[in-house]
């Protein structure tokens, strides 16, 4: 069973940087997917799928799959970048519209 381990970026609704320093670890899809018969809901009968933990470290989340002979791959997180803003620029005479 392969494990991914992430830390998940904030989502768009987020204003803050509430929630986005624990790490996750999700099982990837074993079984296909396939509509319902009857409903036309996307199923499956993987539920590991379902599943998601979350951990508060990194070396937590990899502890845990190797305590359980998990394997995992580990995706870095991406850094922000912070882009120096001012209420004045939309004013200047000299910027770029578009």
């Amino acid at each position: 069973m392969q494990a991914c381990i992430f830390s998940p970026a904030r989502t768009a609704m987020q204003q803050g940087r509430a929630r986005t320093g624990k790490w996750v670890v999700e099982f990837e899809q074993v079984s296909a997917r396939r509509p319902d018969p009857l409903m036309g809901w996307t199923s499956s009968r993987d539920t590991r799928q379902q599943v998601r933990l979350e951990f508060a470290t990194q070396e937590a989340a990899v502890a845990y799959c190797e305590k359980h002979g998990l394997e995992y791959s580990v995706r870095a997180p991406q850094q922000r970048r912070v882009r120096p803003k001012a209420y004045a620029d939309n004013f200047r005479w000299n910027r770029v519209v578009g």
